[in-house]
Parts: structure tokens; C-alpha cells; sequence
């Protein structure tokens, strides 16, 4: 992997070609060559590709998937895990392109399924939110990352890579590459377009600093003040997610604070903002007075 553009018009002999949305094996094989991890983890494994892939070369994997009982918005990887990977990388769904739940598996929708968000808004948080949930469970100075696509609808388009390149750590990010799609299954209709169609996705790389995930605040919500709601969203129930589902509200404050940056902690309405987080979302129910938890 020595150029930032990619193309793989075989997939190879890895997973099963016919799980849709599923990814080039080869992809995953040039990753491994190229950053040469101890321990892999796929939170987003579907077919399983990446992970032949890595046994294939030796390399310890592990694989979870929601089909499987996995959920990245409810579940910290590192604990389900057990120890920090030098590799994390998924492969999501790019909002409802490919709807899973339902269709691809399961006979009914799952609420945490990101190809089920009920807007593009909510399919980038829950985005944001599950790569945060993959940067926890990476080694310092291991990597952490995903394949992703960008969405045309309705007229407007909609850049999932550019969306995790300002809501994530400016100074983790490592490289940013283009990857040219090969036999989807829209490439054989003919469309009147005024645009070009959308044939290459992205793979995103952050290496990660020695540093705390609250910390990310003083990065994050420095560098994407119209985007704040959004973080402090996925920050609160990040901060959930790591201490189990349960936390008291001064618990909750203490570790938000941590590393926030000098605006965010000089603003006397900084703990206001996190009291509207959990009563604005659907996310979060009380459970006791001033306990807080992530919603059945």
C-alpha cells in the first residue's frame, strides 16, 4: 500500500461474496501488510472477510457484529475484548444504502442498527459514537479506523468521511484514502444524473495518542463548535458505555471535565448543557434521583 488511491476489481477468495455491502479481502490484506497488528479487532465484521483475512497471516482477530449479539452503541469493545488491539477497523453501513436489520439479517428492525437511523443526522452521531467505542478499545499508538462511503439523497450529499475527519482527534488522524468500488449492484442501471456517480469510498486511519477518551473534548469540541451538540451526545454515552450503562450525574460531570477545553470549562453553562444532552435524547432515562442510564 504505498499510494493513497486504491482499486481491487477482485475481491478475493475471503467471506462470502453474496452478504451485501461486504468489502475486497484484499483491502484488508494490504492494512495488515502495511501497519503489521498483533491483535485485530473488527466490531463490524459481517461476513467475516477481515478476519479469514487475518488468520490467513497469522494474525490473532476477533470478530463482532450486531447479527451477533454486539452492540457498539451499548457495549465497550475493550471489556467484551479483554485487552487493547493495535488494530481496530469496521466497516459500516453508510446510513440506509444497504439496510441489515430486517433485511440482510433478523426478522425485525434493531434499534441500534446504524442502517436503521431515522435521520442522517442521527446515523452521524451514532457513527461518531461507534468509532469512539473503537478508539477506546486500541493501544496507544495503535490504530483505529473505517471504511466508509459518502450518500447522495434526494439532492443533497452527504460526506460520512468528511463528517468523522472534524468530529474526530485532528492530530490522531494518519491518512485518508480512496478506494474505487468495483461490482456494485447500481453499476449495470442507467441513471439521468447532473452529477457524477458515487463509485469510491474512503478509508480513514487515526493513530492513537496516550491520552484518556474525555480528554478528546478539549480536541473535539475546540475544533467543531457547530457540531457540539452532536459530541457532547456521543461523549455523554460514550462516558455511559465505560462505566457500564450507570452513572450518577457528579460522576458524570467529573469525567466530562476532564481535558475540556478552557471555553467549554469557563462557560457556567457547561453543566446545563449536559442536564439538556439527557433530557433531550431518547438515549438516556433516569433511573433514581441523579442517576442517569443509557435507555432500554
Amino acid at each position: 500500500m504505498e499510494k493513497s488511491i486504491l482499486s481491487y476489481p477482485d475481491r478475493g477468495p475471503w467471506g462470502n461474496p453474496r452478504y451485501r455491502g461486504n468489502a475486497s479481502g484484499r483491502l484488508y490484506k494490504d492494512l495488515f501488510e502495511l501497519l503489521r497488528p498483533g491483535l485485530f479487532v473488527d466490531p463490524m465484521a459481517g461476513s467475516g472477510t477481515s478476519l479469514e483475512v487475518a488468520r490467513e497471516m497469522g494474525i490473532r482477530a476477533v470478530g463482532l457484529d450486531l447479527k451477533d449479539g454486539f452492540d457498539i452503541l451499548r457495549k465497550s469493545i475493550l471489556e467484551v475484548v479483554g485487552e487493547p488491539a493495535d488494530l481496530v477497523f469496521s466497516h459500516p453501513p453508510y446510513h440506509d444504502m444497504i439496510v441489515y436489520s430486517g433485511k440482510v439479517w433478523g426478522d425485525r428492525p434493531h434499534p441500534s442498527d446504524l442502517s436503521r437511523a431515522g435521520s442522517v443526522e442521527e446515523f452521524a452521531d451514532k457513527l461518531h459514537q461507534a468509532v469512539l467505542n473503537q478508539r477506546e478499545a486500541t493501544k496507544g499508538g495503535g490504530h483505529y479506523g473505517v471504511l466508509i462511503g459518502d450518500l447522495r439523497r434526494k439532492g443533497r450529499y452527504y460526506s460520512f468521511q468528511a463528517e468523522l475527519v472534524a468530529r474526530l482527534p485532528a492530530d490522531e488522524l494518519v491518512a485518508v484514502l480512496i478506494k474505487e468500488q468495483h461490482n456494485v449492484s447500481s453499476a449495470g442501471t442507467s441513471y439521468r444524473l447532473r452529477y457524477p456517480r458515487i463509485l469510491h469510498e474512503y478509508v480513514l486511519l487515526w493513530r492513537k495518542r496516550e491520552r484518556g477518551v474525555y480528554q478528546l473534548l478539549a480536541t473535539m469540541a475546540t475544533a467543531q463548535k457547530r457540531r457540539l451538540s452532536g459530541t457532547w451526545r456521543a461523549l455523554v454515552r460514550q462516558a455511559l458505555v465505560a462505566h457500564g450503562g450507570v452513572m450518577r450525574l457528579e460522576e458524570l460531570y467529573r469525567a466530562l471535565e476532564e481535558g475540556a477545553p478552557e471555553k467549554v470549562r469557563a462557560n457556567p453553562n457547561w453543566t446545563a448543557k449536559i442536564r439538556q444532552t439527557l433530557q433531550r435524547y431518547a438515549d438516556f432515562e433516569p433511573r433514581a434521583r441523579g442517576v442517569w442510564a443509557l435507555a432500554a
